[in-house]
């Protein structure tokens, strides 16, 4: 089983579906300092994508995706959610705003081109009440009655895949329609939290659950409401690093950044929790299994 993985970061959704099996055949990531992150991981586990030159710096430049991009069974994007953050203003898709919005569309002409069976997709949960939840229509009429796929959506946290961090973030899945009908894809069901902020500090946290992990604003003080970073481990005063960053956000311990840690904490805190992406990409690879014989040699699924 095949994915693409588009605005990549430093590679969440790749390491969550490669553990379930799936082969990585096109990336894409305009980011320079992530890109470095991505290759310095990813080279070893998927040489292809760097050899063949599938590590693509700017999806803008694919202007031929039937021809410049392999065929794959499932698309994964966390596309740009500061558009519909409130970091972002929140300003969706309006062009004269931010670009950043539209890459959306950009995701849409991919599924159009290459027709694959089925899509993932994350973005910040601010996304469903934005423009009073217009913006979250276009989204779902673009894929549902535009490009044919089903749409299933659900308000997920890291927390409910054993992270400890809340991290609400809407996850979209979809799967292609055909001429019959497809049983209803289910959601993985929540798992227990086994590790908590103590187990990631290595030390007795007075919080079980983490704040979530942000990209700025670093250094406010336990004190402060805007405070994401400072914890009290063993009675002292302790500020986050890339070392428990990686932990709450299911990064094995292997995964190293070859960038400052300015720049490491900055992707972690744009990047997915992998195991709340792990427990869908299971999910999602064993309905396809499941409903094999439900899909046409073309790659159209019928629901």
């Amino acid at each position: 089983m095949r994915f693409i993985d588009l605005f990549a970061g430093i590679g969440g959704f790749h390491l969550a579906f490669h553990e379930v099996g799936a082969e990585c055949v096109f990336a894409s990531e305009i980011n320079p300092h992530a890109r470095i992150t991505y290759q310095a991981n990813f080279e070893s586990v998927t040489p292809s994508l760097f050899e063949n030159g599938l590590f693509n710096d700017n999806i803008l430049k694919i202007d031929n995706p039937e021809e410049q991009i392999p065929d794959f069974e499932i698309l994964c994007a966390g596309f740009p959610c500061q558009p519909f953050s409130q970091a972002g203003y929140k300003k969706g898709f309006k062009e004269d705003k931010d670009d950043r919005g539209n890459m959306f569309f950009r995701i849409c002409e991919i599924l159009e081109a290459k027709k694959p069976k089925a899509f993932f997709l994350e973005n910040v949960r601010h996304i469903l009440k934005h423009e009073d939840g217009k913006t979250f229509e276009i989204i779902k009429q673009h894929l549902e009655e535009n490009l044919g796929y089903t749409f299933h959506y659900k308000l997920v946290k890291a927390s409910d895949y054993g992270l400890p961090q809340h991290r609400p973030r809407i996850f979209m899945v979809g799967f292609r329609k055909g001429s019959q009908l497809l049983p209803e894809f289910k959601f993985p069901e929540p798992l227990k939290l086994e590790m908590t902020m103590s187990d990631v500090w290595e030390g007795e946290c007075s919080r079980d659950i983490g704040y979530t992990l942000r990209v700025g604003g670093r250094g406010s003080g336990l004190h402060d409401r805007r405070n994401w970073d400072s914890y009290l481990v063993d009675g002292e005063e302790k500020r986050l690093t890339s070392i428990q960053g990686k932990k709450m956000m299911g990064y094995p311990d292997n995964y190293h950044f070859p960038v400052s840690e300015t720049q490491a904490l900055k992707q972690l805190g744009n990047s997915v929790a992998v195991n709340a992406v792990s427990a869908f990409a299971k999910q999602i690879k064993e309905y396809l299994s499941d409903n094999e014989k439900l899909f046409n040699e073309d790659g159209v699924t019928i629901g």
